[in-house]
C-alpha cells in the first residue's frame, strides 16, 4: 500500500508535467498528511536539515567553479590542447570533443556544464569543417556525460550523503571507468570517422602541442590540485570544491583575464540559479526518502530479494534496469537519493561493494543523461545546436548504445571500481 501510494502519486505528477521537485514533495506530504500521524512541519524540518549536510555544500562550490571555467576560457584552451594532441587523426574534431569533455569533465563535475562549455565552441567548429550536424550534436551530447562519472562528480557527492559512503573513495573508484568510457568513445569516434573518410587536422608538431598545453596548463593543474588534494589528505572533497572555486575565480580573473570583474556578478546569479535548482530537487527527494526509510521500504524490499535468492549478478541487473526506467523521468540526484537507500541494504546483503553499486548507479545516470524525455544533456545540446529534441535524440542513439555496453562492462567487472580503491586506501 505504501509503495504503491507513494510512488503511483510519484509517476501521475510526472506523467502529468509537474516539475520533479514539486512531484517529491508533494507526493510526501501527502502521503504523510493521509497515511501517517506525523505532523506536515516534519516537511520543514526535513527541508533544513538536508541544508545542513556538510557533504551538500560541495555542490554549489564546484557549480560556481564550473561557471568561473567556462566564463574564464578555460574551456577554449582545453579544447586547443585536445586538438594538439588527436585532432590529426581520422575524426580528430570529433575525438578531440571526447577528449575536451574528459579534460573538462575533471574540473567541473557537473554533465550539463560540460555540454555548454565544449559544445558552444566544438559543434559550429566541426559543422564548419564539414563534420555532419547530427554527427557533432551526438557526440557532444554524450560525451558531456563524462561529466558525471569522471571525479569529481556531484552525482557521487549525493549518493555518498544518501548512503553514508566515502566521497573521496567513490571520487577514486570513477576514475578507472570513466576512462574506460572515454576510451570506447573515442575508439568508436576513431573507426567510424575512419570508415566514413571524415576530415581531419594537419599535425602542427611537437612544438605546437608544447604551445597548446602551456596555455591549458592552469586548467589541468586544477584537476591535480583537486584530485591530488583529496587523496593527499590536503583537504576533504567539501574543502577541494571550496578550492576549486576560488582557484577558477582567479584564474578567470588575474591569469587569463578572460573575465573581468564586472562580469563577476552575473557568473555568481547563473551559479546560484543551478545551485537553487539542484538542492531544491535534492531537498524534496530527501523528504520522499525519509517517508520510505520511516515505512521501512527499503528493509522490507531487502528482505524480499534476500527470500527470492537472487545472486549478485541478477540484483545487478534489476538494478540496471530500475534506473533505467527511471532515468527516463527523473532528475539523476533524486534519483540516486530515492533509490539509494533502498538499493544499498540489499547490495551489502548479498556481498556487493557499496562503492561499486554507487559507480553502477552513476554510470546509470549518464545513460539517464541522453535518455528522453528527461535526458538534460539531450536539451542543452538542441538548444546549443538549434535542433528539434528528436532529432538530437536521434543523433545520440548509436552512443547511448556505447555507453549501455560500457556500463554492463563495469557492472559486472568490479575491478575497474575497485582497484585504485584498494591501492590508495
Amino acid at each position: 500500500m505504501t509503495a504503491t501510494f507513494l510512488f503511483g502519486g510519484l509517476i501521475i505528477l510526472l506523467l502529468l508535467g509537474v516539475p520533479i521537485a514539486i512531484s517529491l514533495g508533494f507526493t510526501s506530504l501527502a502521503f504523510i498528511v493521509v497515511a501517517t500521524d506525523d505532523a506536515p512541519v516534519v516537511v520543514a524540518q526535513k527541508l533544513f536539515d538536508t541544508m545542513e549536510h556538510t557533504t551538500l555544500l560541495a555542490i554549489p562550490f564546484f557549480v560556481l567553479s564550473s561557471h568561473f571555467l567556462t566564463s574564464g576560457g578555460v574551456s577554449q584552451r582545453l579544447i586547443d590542447f585536445a586538438k594538439a594532441m588527436v585532432g590529426w587523426m581520422h575524426g580528430g574534431l570529433a575525438m578531440a570533443a571526447v577528449v575536451s569533455c574528459m579534460f573538462f569533465a575533471a574540473i567541473s563535475g557537473s554533465s550539463p556544464a560540460t555540454v555548454v562549455a565544449i559544445g558552444s565552441i566544438m559543434i559550429p567548429g566541426m559543422v564548419q569543417a564539414g563534420y555532419d550536424k547530427s554527427f557533432a550534436v551526438g557526440t557532444i551530447a554524450t560525451a558531456g556525460s563524462l561529466g558525471i562519472l569522471i571525479p569529481p562528480s556531484i552525482p557521487m557527492i549525493v549518493y555518498a550523503d544518501a548512503v553514508e559512503e566515502s566521497v573521496g573513495k567513490l571520487f577514486i573508484a570513477g576514475i578507472l571507468p570513466g576512462l574506460f568510457m572515454g576510451a570506447m568513445l573515442l575508439t568508436v569516434t576513431w573507426l567510424y570517422a575512419r570508415k566514413k573518410n571524415m576530415p581531419r587536422e594537419p599535425w602542427g608538431g611537437w612544438k605546437h602541442l608544447f604551445h597548446a598545453f602551456r596555455r591549458a596548463f592552469w586548467g589541468l593543474l586544477l584537476i591535480l590540485i583537486v584530485v591530488g588534494g583529496i587523496y593527499g589528505g590536503v583537504f576533504t572533497p567539501t574543502e577541494a570544491a571550496a578550492v576549486a572555486a576560488v582557484y577558477s575565480a582567479l584564474i578567470a580573473l588575474f591569469v587569463h583575464r578572460d573575465l573581468d570583474f564586472k562580469g563577476v556578478p552575473h557568473v555568481m546569479l547563473e551559479a546560484a540559479k543551478m545551485t537553487t535548482m539542484l538542492m531544491f530537487i535534492i531537498a524534496c527527494a530527501m523528504i520522499f526518502a525519509h517517508v520510505l526509510t520511516e515505512q521501512q521500504l527499503p528493509q522490507q524490499m531487502a528482505q524480499k530479494v534476500i527470500d527470492q535468492d537472487l545472486s549478485p549478478g541478477a540484483f545487478l541487473l534489476m538494478v540496471n534496469v530500475i534506473l533505467w526506467f527511471a532515468g527516463d523521468f527523473m532528475e539523476p540526484s533524486a534519483i540516486l537519493l530515492i533509490l539509494a537507500p533502498l538499493f544499498h541494504p540489499i547490495a551489502t546483503s548479498l556481498g556487493v561493494d557499496p562503492i561499486h553499486l554507487g559507480i553502477i548507479m552513476t554510470t546509470n545516470m549518464e545513460v539517464g543523461m541522453i535518455t528522453p524525455p528527461v535526458g538534460l544533456n539531450l536539451y542543452v545540446a538542441a538548444g546549443l545546436a538549434n535542433m528539434s529534441l528528436g532529432a538530437v535524440t536521434r543523433a545520440a542513439l548509436p552512443w547511448m548504445l556505447v555507453l549501455i555496453v560500457a556500463l554492463l562492462v563495469i557492472t559486472y567487472i568490479p575491478w575497474l571500481s575497485l582497484f585504485l580503491v584498494g591501492v590508495l586506501y
